[in-house]
């Protein structure tokens, strides 16, 4: 199978640098173009990267030389890693010329004619890509917004929700690098990370949405989040307590995660994970030390389901926030369209 040329946008920050790692030895995708700012165009990657994933950097992507992130350099695919501050635009000129752009940046999500995308669950809202007459713009749902997504779908097909209630605890690389400053996270917890709960609130009503007619009728379910940053390197937890519709055991709530798949799965797309959703006995589980890179990374971990004095169950989940909530899950993105299209 001939490989798929990609571009990665805003190469040389955390997620962009996570994209490189994934995508290295992807079986689909090659990278042929690195793009960032106009500080880094023109030089060697190596030279300018602070690499920080745990796998070494390798050296045909260091010599590569970094582009400017503009339209017109090669890759049929343009995955997004730029900072919202300035994706908008850039983003935009990229699906205008051609490109398919899957991006991890907040500015076009709520868009009317863009998925918001998490392929185990609204792989069908795809077809609101179809109204773009040149390239096309997919996005990546916000990275606790994909945690929490994956473990409501389930229990929203099989007992309906009214009303959920969550709190994050987020690791610090989701603020990219060099992010939050270690004298105001470490020994401390910082109770609040502009905008998260906005789109906690609102981007799991779209996801869980009905495509009607070309467009999204959202979910019927209200959210409530408060979002804290935590001194953990990689690894969103999340309590969630929820209220169903319909009455359902704990041994229901745990069978509907453990026997939830979805397209991916069925595909057995590369980037996959073969169960997205693991449910682990015992008190103290998950943790993000011990279970973030579970089945590649890709998967969310659910522990701790009891039942809630005001709402009718709580648990705990975690997620990896740079592979699942980020890279990877855009990856996945890619590969779903990719073989949709065969």
């Amino acid at each position: 199978m001939k490989k798929v040329a990609v571009s990665i946008l805003g190469a040389t920050g955390s997620v962009g640098q996570r994209f490189v790692e994934l995508l290295s030895n992807h079986p689909w995708f090659q990278i042929v173009s690195l793009a960032a700012s106009d500080r880094s165009a023109g030089k060697k990657y190596a030279d300018v990267v602070n690499w920080l994933m745990p796998s070494p950097l390798s050296k045909e992507i260091g010599e590569m030389e970094i582009n400017l992130c503009e339209p017109g350099i090669p890759g049929n695919i343009a995955f997004s890693a730029l900072d919202s501050s300035v994706a908008g635009d850039i983003e935009a000129a990229f699906a205008h010329e051609g490109y398919t752009v899957i991006s991890n940046a907040r500015n076009h999500r709520m868009h009317p004619s863009v998925p918001l995308l998490i392929p185990e669950i609204n792989n069908d809202h795809l077809d609101m890509v179809k109204q773009y007459t040149t390239g096309q713009i997919v996005t990546n749902p916000n990275c606790s917004t994909i945690g929490l997504c994956l473990a409501l779908k389930p229990l929203y097909d099989a007992f309906g929700i009214e009303s959920v209630h969550v709190v994050t605890m987020q690791a610090i690389s989701g603020a990219g690098y060099p992010g939050v400053a270690s004298l105001d996270v470490i020994d401390n917890v910082i109770p609040y990370i502009k905008g998260e709960e906005e789109k906690l609130e609102t981007e799991p009503l779209k996801i869980l949405g009905k495509l009607v007619d070309g467009r999204i009728q959202p979910a019927d379910f209200s959210v409530s989040a408060q979002c804290n940053r935590v001194p953990v390197i990689d690894g969103h937890m999340e309590c969630v307590s929820i209220k169903l519709k319909n009455k359902a055991s704990p041994e229901d709530l745990i069978h509907a995660w453990r026997t939830f798949s979805g397209i991916p799965q069925k595909l057995q797309l590369p980037s996959a994970p073969q169960y997205p959703i693991h449910y682990l006995e015992g008190d103290a589980f998950p943790q993000p030390r011990l279970h973030r890179n579970i089945d590649k990374g890709m998967a969310v971990t659910i522990g701790r389901l009891r039942p809630c004095p005001l709402f009718d169950y709580k648990f705990t989940l975690l997620s990896h926030n740079t592979i699942r909530g980020a890279a990877g899950g855009a990856i996945l993105c890619a590969e779903l369209m990719h073989i949709c299209k065969k």
